[in-house]
């Protein structure tokens, strides 16, 4: 950088830029690209020892090629300082010098070691995609840009389901007290009515259970969602929670066999913040909602009212679509405003249990074996317990107990996502939450037969389309990307792409208006 540009660069900054004369290393860094013709070895060249200070700026040294990296004074504005430099004619561009840093990669085995020990232990969901494991959300990525702020002041995500197994200890520290919604002593398994103890008791059924349910074990439900949202992260046990840092309020909504939908709309209004009577003022209020649960039919009209409610304050609804092999999808997730979350294969197709339609939002994995011997091969590894009735010991699915397949687990990847957006960009809304994720879902594998509308039962596996599956398939690396760049109130609020003013950076608009205000007053 010629030394003829350097004062025309010191006197845009001396005219109102600078903040002092000062140098300091927490000062901004730029890297400043020249035309063509201004070599960028001559700002290599020595400076009069009076330069850098006297303006406020000095040269840390070349870049790529004809370019040089700049620091500015501390306290300097970085916006005003990259239209200084940019006025310049010799100058073609200015970007900030980004720092890097190594990528955040847990310690926790099993998200660590399960390349060797296999998808069927290993957290294959949670990796960068590859050309098997297709659907794989790239969590690894994502976690460079959040991993959810401290615990003490992260968002928190609700999970409306059986309850929770406090003491897994791959949930310790992770969970708030939450509620015991279910009102019903006949399904309520605990013997009580609602209450503050959301532990899960146990679901098991036996033939002859009057609301419908064959004999079945416990299925802990409720733990292995939680888990898939909020296990500890980087503590050298166990696996990764999708949302690193993301607390966990437990909810319990579902019993034996059933829920009802009156204690979930309770549980809905409850989590976010508003009054429910009888009950105690929730003193942590959620910010997403996790309904891993539904109901055949239509939206009615409790569900919809209890949805407007909680979104008016700002919470975002993220449900499962169902799991009956090709179906409509279910009550409440084909609610107006719900993220509805549709099931994949690893390979990026649609897994045969999820259910379809035009109210899916997008599609995450959902856990598949494509074996017909042995272990599973690719459910999703979570917290659970082994007791057939009564809990008995912590544990994980996949290394003995049953796999862990259903939308009802892609669910919470796609509440771990969104919770992660909003510790970035916590003005967003319910909307533009949406936008994000369905302007970064990652296109569905082309090739087979197309999936089709509800109703056709004979789905097993079938290429995804927007009209069956939602926008594409959740990818959480790429959400945090956009939501990095995403203006609040700028976002598409109909819940298509992730392109227009939402995806305009937040420096550069500054920027601009810094532009903006500099020809105002040459114009006055």
């Amino acid at each position: 950088m010629p030394r003829t540009v350097l004062r025309r660069i010191g006197t845009a900054l001396l005219l109102g830029a600078l903040a002092g004369p000062g140098l300091a290393a927490e000062g901004p860094r730029l890297i400043v690209s020249l035309k063509p013709g201004a070599s960028a070895q001559a700002a290599s060249a020595a400076l009069p020892a009076d330069l850098p200070p006297r303006l406020g700026l000095r040269l840390l040294g070349p870049a790529g090629a004809g370019q040089m990296a700049v620091q500015g004074a501390p306290g300097q504005d970085a916006a005003a300082l990259m239209q200084a430099l940019a006025a310049d004619p010799a100058v073609a561009s200015v970007q900030l010098d980004r720092p890097a840093k190594r990528h955040a990669l847990p310690n926790d085995p099993r998200l660590l070691s399960g390349g060797s020990l296999g998808p069927a232990i290993g957290q294959w969901y949670l990796r960068a995609p590859n050309a098997t494991q297709v659907s794989a959300i790239d969590a690894v990525r994502g976690w460079d840009l959040s991993q959810g702020g401290s615990l003490s002041s992260s968002v928190i995500v609700a999970v409306l389901d059986s309850g929770i197994r406090f003491e897994h200890p791959d949930l310790a520290g992770k969970l708030l007290p939450g509620y015991d919604f279910i009102g019903d002593t006949g399904i309520a398994v605990d013997g009580d009515g609602r209450d503050a103890d959301a532990s899960d008791p146990g679901d098991f059924t036996v033939d002859g259970d009057p609301n419908g349910c064959g004999a079945a074990p416990s299925s802990w439900h409720g733990t292995q969602v939680a888990g898939l949202i909020g296990a500890a992260t980087d503590n050298g046990a166990g696996m990764a929670g999708a949302g690193w840092n993301l607390r966990v309020l437990p909810l319990r909504v579902l019993g034996r066999c059933v829920g009802f939908q009156s204690d979930i709309v309770a549980a809905m209004r409850w989590a976010a913040g508003l009054p429910v009577d009888g009950l105690p003022a929730n003193l942590h209020p959620a910010k997403v909602l996790n309904l891993s649960l539904g109901s055949e039919g239509a939206c009615d009209a409790v569900y919809q009212q209890a949805i407007d409610a909680v979104r008016a304050r700002g919470v975002v609804v993220v449900a499962s679509v169902g799991n009956s092999n090709g179906r409509a999808v279910t009550s409440p997730a084909n609610c107006r405003g719900v993220i509805a979350v549709g099931g994949l294969r690893h390979n990026g197709r649609k897994v045969g249990f999820s259910d379809v339609g035009p109210e899916v939002t997008l599609s995450a994995p959902a856990g598949n074996c494509e074996n017909l011997s042995g272990a599973c091969l690719y459910p999703l590894s979570t917290t659970t317990d082994t007791g057939l009735q009564g809990p008995m010991a912590s544990s994980y699915t996949g290394d003995g107990a049953d796999a862990t397949l259903g939308t009802s687990f892609g669910t919470p990847l796609v509440a771990a996502t969104a919770g992660l957006v909003l510790t970035l960009q916590p003005g967003l809304s319910p909307d533009e939450v949406r936008s994000v994720l369905q302007g970064s879902a990652r296109p569905f594998p082309a090739g087979g037969t197309a999936c089709v509308a509800p109703g056709n039962f004979d789905q097993l596996e079938c290429r995804c389309t927007p009209s069956t599956c939602g926008a594409g398939m959740l990818d959480l690396g790429a959400a945090l990307s956009l939501a990095s760049r995403t203006v609040p109130g700028g976002a598409d609020s109909g819940g298509g792409g992730g392109g227009g003013a939402g995806s305009l950076p937040w420096l550069l608009a500054l920027a601009a208006a810094v532009l903006a205000a500099g020809r105002a007053r040459r114009a006055g």
